[in-house]
Formats: structure tokens, sequence, C-alpha cells
């Protein structure tokens, strides 16, 4: 187990998430994709973001939650801003931005629910800075847990490592993608977990890492483990997750099940493992609740299950 008194001292406290929010754009493809030319297809519009994600799914689960993120002064992060309020996020530490866009995740999946490619603006997140941050220290003192994406600007990033190893905080990340993996290589060593997808361990090990590998996986994982992170889970999609620790590494396979919509899928399963954790629930347990998180996510059009209960989690898993 990894929480003890002195790596969790308040483990009743909210969890503070930092990153990236907006809305997610996901086109469904009908047929084969021609460039040049639309393509019928069906296209949905949710709020997204990984930060906003894990949030939300934690909220679900009604774990206290304190997002500190940033979106425009526009219609779409004023409706955002009000459903994470609903949903049971504290959203006084969220920034409007005037003059700038909230962010936006264009995505294109095939008629499988794969995902064929995907854009993102989450620009406004750099007003996210170390001087905002500042402001906020007593958020830090307070929490249980720090969550945080690779959306985040680099100075922002050091900043946030900085205040959490002096409130004495675990810190939990997420990668994000292929392009932001880089950021978090230089703090491994003050990790307590990260959730990089296979390719984002490819970066993060400087080995490559395929999916339908788990050997390759599970080395990843013990690497980063060797390289100071307390738990280390790679995600592998429909092949499932290997994770290791400094006392025990194993793999779970993955639920099968219809894909509507892969995205948010892995912000699901990061939120059931920290809220498992978080209530001293094995690793093996919480992995499990992950995978049942991701599989449920996955059925539902959005990036996130609205009516998401630990019941159903475990309801998923005897299926």
């Amino acid at each position: 187990m990894f929480l003890g008194q002195k790596l969790i001292p308040s483990p009743t406290g909210p969890v503070l998430v930092i990153g990236a929010a907006g809305v997610d754009l996901v086109g469904r493809l009908k047929g084969e994709l021609r460039l040049g030319t639309s393509t019928p297809s069906q296209i949905r519009s949710s709020f997204g973001g990984v930060a906003r994600n894990v949030a939300e799914n934690l909220a679900r689960l009604e774990q206290p939650i304190i997002l500190l993120t940033a979106v425009g002064e526009d219609a779409a992060g004023e409706q955002l801003t009000q459903q994470l309020a609903t949903a049971g996020v504290d959203v006084s530490a969220i920034q409007r931005i005037p003059n700038r866009p909230t962010g936006t995740y264009l995505a294109v999946v095939n008629n499988k629910g794969e995902l064929q490619f995907a854009l993102d603006d989450m620009r406004t997140s750099a007003a996210i800075t170390p001087d905002y941050l500042a402001q906020k220290a007593n958020l830090f003192k307070q929490a249980a847990l720090l969550f945080m994406d690779a959306n985040l600007p680099a100075e922002t990033i050091r900043k946030a490592m900085s205040m959490a190893r002096q409130a004495h905080i675990p810190i939990c990340v997420d990668p994000t993608s292929i392009n932001l993996a880089e950021r978090f290589r230089p703090y491994l060593p003050r990790l307590f977990m990260i959730t990089p997808n296979n390719a984002e361990a490819s970066v993060l090990c400087d080995r490559t890492v395929e999916a339908s590998k788990r050997r390759q996986a599970m080395d990843a994982a013990r690497y980063l483990v060797s390289s100071g992170v307390k738990i280390a889970i790679i995600t592998l999609a429909e092949f499932g997750v290997c994770y290791a620790t400094s006392e025990t590494a194993g793999y779970i396979p993955a639920i099968r099940t219809e894909i509507i919509d892969p995205t948010g899928a892995g912000d699901a399963l990061t939120a059931a493992v920290i809220f498992g954790l978080l209530n001293e629930i094995p690793i093996d347990e919480a992995l499990r609740l992950g995978i049942s998180a991701a599989a449920l996510t996955l059925q539902h059009p959005g990036a996130v299950l609205p009516d998401l209960t630990l019941e159903k989690l475990y309801n998923q898993l005897v299926i």
C-alpha cells in the first residue's frame, strides 16, 4: 500500500486538479474518409479536456474536487463551468480569460470507434501561470493529492511540482499526448503515479512500446518505477493495462465492450484509480475499477458518464 500517513497527510481533503478544459467535437465516420471532400458522419459535442474529465469523474464518485483551469469569457466557458458546478466540482479557482476562446478538441473516429486523428487548441491553458498558482497556495495546503495534465506550460508544471512538494502531497499526472509527454520526464522521481498510454510511455522511456506487446509495456512500467515513480500504469487500449510499483507488477485485461466513443476512457480510468487509492483500495482492485470506468465511458457518446457511481463500476466488473 502507498497510502501511509507520511505520503498522504490528509486523505479526506479535496483532490486538486490542474490542467485543460474545453469542448470536444467528435465525428464518427459512416464510411471511408476521403480527402478534399466531406464524409458522412455522426458529430457530437460535449465538454472535455483531460483535467476537466478527471475532475468530473471524481466528483461523480463523490470525491471532493477543486479544479484549477482556464476558459474563455464566452458561452462555452460559462456553460462548461456551470456544468461542472452541477456535477459537484468546486469551480472557484477557474479563470475566465477575456479575448481567448475556451479550448477545443476535434477528433475523427472510424465506424468501429477507433481514433483516426485529432486536433486540439488548448492555448487558453497558458493563462494558468506560475504567478496564478502562487496566488492559490492555500489549495495545495488543503489538498489530499494533486493531479495535472501536460497541457500546462513548462514553467507552470515546474511551479506546481514545487508547491506540491512543499505541501507534502502526492502528485499524479497524465502525459496527455506524444507531443506533451516529455514535459513530465524531468519530474519522474517526484511522481506518485503516472498513466501514459503505450505511445507516451515510449517517449518517457526512450524505447518502443507497442500496444499489443504486454512484455514491452511491463518493462516500461518497471523502468518508470526504477526512475522514481511510485505507481506506473501503462494503458494499452483494447489490450488492457500493465502496472508496476516497487513491490508488485501485473497485467489486467480490458473489458470487451462496444465502442461508441473512445474520448475520455483513459481519463475515467485514471479518476477511478485515484478514487480507489484515496479510499485505501489495493492497487490491483483500484485498477479493475479503472478498467470498469473506461469500459462504461467507451459505451457513452461523451467524455464522462453522467450517472457514474461506485455501484456501476462494480456491476460492470461482474457482467
